[in-house]
């Protein structure tokens, strides 16, 4: 991506910390050996891999929007719900990113996080179906390597993810 200041909402001297936080969900697949599918950002080279997310679109639930970005980012919604996050979970986003992204409007995204049971096969799973795919590669990875896996500013966010699904997620799929 290219910095271009026109995009760049921000005052000089001003902090993007002011900045609101973009509204989404994001969503935890796993497989049926408690495994979670991650992939890698189409449009980012980097080594992170990381779990689908998205924006919540006007009039949708967090729920709603979770089932509409699973099949927009991965190709299929076989999958059943397991757990909801306790709270909404926040990242900052580097400045240089948050400048760029969103036009500049947000500081980092403000998620409500959902768990499910993937039901299908890895035939399903189908990261190029969307007119404009999100991923590169796609895996499944132990949930408990999931924040060394992601970029750096979200490790706090996959760690909380980890601390409160990794319970519930042990009962309901054995």
């Amino acid at each position: 991506m290219v910095m271009d200041s026109e995009n760049d909402n921000t005052r000089p001297g001003e902090s993007v910390a002011t900045l609101p936080y973009r509204p989404g969900v994001g969503i935890m697949l796993l497989n049926d050996e408690g495994s979670v599918f991650v992939a890698q950002r189409i449009d980012m080279p980097s080594d992170a891999w990381q779990m689908p997310q998205g924006g919540i679109d006007k009039g949708e639930t967090p729920l709603e929007a979770a089932w509409r970005e699973m099949l927009e980012e991965i190709g299929t919604n076989r999958a059943e719900l397991l757990a909801e996050s306790r709270d909404w979970l926040t990242y900052d986003l580097p400045r240089d990113l948050a400048t760029r992204l969103w036009r500049g409007r947000f500081r980092g995204q403000r998620q409500k996080w959902f768990a499910f049971h993937f039901t299908g096969t890895d035939r399903d799973i189908d990261i190029t179906s969307h007119d404009h795919p999100e991923f590169s590669n796609w895996r499944w990875a132990p949930m408990i390597d999931l924040p060394a896996l992601i970029v750096p500013f979200k490790r706090q966010l996959y760690q909380q993810l980890v601390d409160e699904f990794r319970p519930l997620i042990a009962s309901a799929i054995g």
